[in-house]
């Protein structure tokens, strides 16, 4: 069967105008507060050098990711909420499949490893900075992209290779596997369980793994002080939350046969929007260390800026001047003065 379909339609998150009006202005205020917090804590990063470690370097990448992650569906539905026609081209709906894979399924690959970071570093303190040195942290990254790239191809082959015929009413707010399977005019049963073996048994794999090692860290604690036991709960329990509000929606929307429910479209704000936009909020307000290094760069910053704006009155005009160099004598040393 050929292929007919130039565009798709959205119905999006509702039909009532003035529900899509309150989405308009909650969901772009969701979007400006995630792009604010997940940049801010990029520069913070890069700019603090007591932010080195793994887990910092980490945390950077997984902001980077949240921001490309979001911005493939937040802008759409910001959009969307005020048109009548939600319209997307075919070719459009393929793109916005892809990437809403490639950085979700590296987003998952990434608190993977994020929490193997923590086992090393509670577990294995004294080897920590040997195991998890720079090289082995860049390796993992690009592990994640290449996951990451490798599973989205995958979902998007299949779907792309699907007939459709007619009609083209997508209830969601974005293109993804389950709503364009039940729009595709051939049986899709393989298709779905191909797309459960991918999506679904990654989500379920990663999420066991990230059990297993928090598990593994909690016994750890029988052996530490109490001060030792509470510096690793904060830490962890940061990575625990983040990993709740992302994995528990996936499974519920990847870990099932492919059909479609009416909360599938709220579910899926949580890891597309909700979490992305509340990771910044639980890393910085559960860290000490965060949140310190954004003081100290704000003001750094004010004082930067009030130097600016006041000068030094060195030369009568209320204006900085260079000063030539003086020469003070003390004695019978001579102190060079700038």
């Amino acid at each position: 069967m050929e292929n007919n379909v130039t565009e798709f339609i959205f119905m999006g998150l509702s039909q009532n105008e003035k529900v899509q009006q309150l989405c308009f202005f909650l969901f772009l205020f969701f979007y400006m507060i995630l792009m604010t917090g997940n940049f801010l804590i990029i520069m913070t990063i890069q700019r603090s050098p007591n932010l080195n470690s793994p887990m910092y370097f980490f945390l950077s990448f997984l902001s980077f990711v949240d921001i490309c992650y979001s911005s493939v569906t937040a802008p759409k539905l910001i959009i969307d909420s005020q048109a009548k026609v939600k319209s997307i081209s075919f070719v459009g709906c393929i793109a916005q499949l892809f990437f809403c894979h490639l950085f979700g399924c590296t987003e998952i690959f990434i608190l993977t490893v994020m929490a193997y970071d923590r086992y090393v570093a509670i577990c294995k303190p004294l080897r920590y900075m040997t195991i998890m040195d720079r090289k082995v942290c860049s390796i993992l990254v690009a592990t994640c992209w290449l996951g990451g790239f490798v599973h989205s191809f995958i979902q998007t082959i299949l779907t792309v290779q699907l007939p459709f015929c007619g009609p083209n009413l997508i209830d969601h707010y974005f293109c993804d596997v389950h709503p364009l399977l039940k729009l595709a005019c051939t049986d899709t049963k393989v298709v779905g369980l191909i797309v459960i073996a991918n999506s679904g048994m990654i989500s379920l794999s990663c999420f066991v793994i990230l059990v297993g090692s928090y598990i593994v860290i909690l016994l750890s604690f029988k052996t530490r002080s109490s001060e030792g036991r509470r510096k690793a709960l904060s830490t962890c329990a940061s990575h625990i939350i983040v990993v709740i509000l992302f994995f528990v929606p996936c499974l519920f929307i990847y870990l099932r046969p492919s059909t479609t429910f009416t909360e599938d479209k709220m579910v899926a704000v949580f890891y597309t929007i909700i979490t992305p936009m509340l990771n910044p909020l639980i890393y910085t307000l559960r860290n000490m260390e965060v949140k310190n290094a954004m003081k100290r760069l704000w003001m750094e910053k004010l004082v930067v800026r009030n130097k600016r704006g006041s000068g030094v009155n060195l030369s009568g005009i209320g204006i900085a001047s260079v000063v030539p160099v003086s020469k003070r004598i003390a004695g019978n040393k001579s102190v060079i003065i700038p």
